[in-house]
């Protein structure tokens, strides 16, 4: 539900709809821990393997990844270097001497040799690029073959809430539509297991991991419907007025209407999906025109 990935440029590879503020920086810290237990449960890597976390932006999961798998040899790459250096002093306050080396560097264009990766961790990266498909396929170049990859994404068509109201999915739905104009897919979490075979990966599981938040549950109500999904849709009001999409009456009559449901008589339901994936060897007939030597 947003990491720092791709050109900042907005070129043919992708935008961030969300922006690159400290504001959004924090809100992807709040959600990571919000949702660690839910997200990162079954991810885990053997000491000393190799483990490559692709669009790491300011380190939010790469702290889970890094206490989850202590023993790893973990590297974390992003295209910007400001959002790499949030994640070094964020990993650095949270895990001292945590064994991560830190490269900038475009998933599109890794600087790393084939078969460099026992593992790959995709996280909220998806949603962004034009041409998932093609990413995911480009980066079984540097996954071992045997080895998996896991990916993480949302999926905004998910979110059901209580009480109802159609300004509050108006305004989700211009999120939605602004990620879409950007080259994204804020839907893309229902997609992720017919994307993955058709990059190539095989032995391909996939499934829900859902968030519920109501009276009972007020931290999660205020971490994750507040703090996570609200402040997400309320950071495009902007652009969202800027390309008519609404005024800013109605865009904050709809974030009220959201934030209504972190009540105490309010509901708020969210799905993720969560798949693993292993790259198949290359036959030898398949891989005779492939690649080339690896880059080190």
């Amino acid at each position: 539900m947003g990491t720092t990935v791709d050109d900042q440029r907005g070129d043919e590879r992708g935008g961030y709809v969300h922006g690159y503020s400290r504001r959004e920086a924090d809100r992807l810290g709040d959600q990571a821990d919000a949702l660690a237990a839910l997200l990162h449960d079954g991810t885990a890597y053997p000491e000393g393997s190799r483990v490559l976390e692709v669009g790491c932006g300011v380190g939010a999961q790469t702290v889970h990844l890094v206490a989850r798998s202590p023993g790893a040899h973990l590297t974390a790459v992003d295209v910007s270097a400001a959002s790499l250096d949030q994640a070094r002093a964020r990993v650095a306050a949270s895990r001292p001497g945590a064994d991560v080396r830190w490269r900038e560097a475009d998933l599109h264009d890794l600087p790393f040799s084939d078969a460099a990766f026992d593992h790959l961790f995709v996280c909220f990266v998806l949603e962004h690029l034009p041409d998932p498909r093609a990413a995911l396929a480009g980066l079984r170049r540097v996954l071992r073959p045997g080895g998996t990859l896991t990916v993480v994404e949302g999926d905004h068509g998910s979110a059901f809430f209580h009480p109802d109201s159609a300004r509050a999915r108006a305004a989700i739905a211009h999120q939605v539509a602004l990620q879409a104009a950007a080259g994204g897919d804020a839907l893309i979490g229902r997609r992720l297991r017919p994307l993955l075979t058709a990059a190539g990966y095989r032995r391909v599981t996939a499934g829900p991991r859902t968030v519920y938040a109501d009276g009972d549950r007020p931290g999660l109500a205020r971490a994750f419907t507040l703090g996570t999904f609200a402040a997400m849709v309320e950071s495009v009001r902007g652009d969202a007025v800027a390309a008519g999409l609404t005024t800013p009456a109605d865009f904050d009559r709809g974030i009220a209407d959201l934030r209504r449901t972190a009540a105490a008589d309010g509901t708020f339901h969210y799905t993720f999906f969560k798949a693993v994936a292993v790259n198949p060897p290359v036959s030898r007939r398949a891989g005779a025109g492939r690649g080339g030597p690896g880059r080190g």
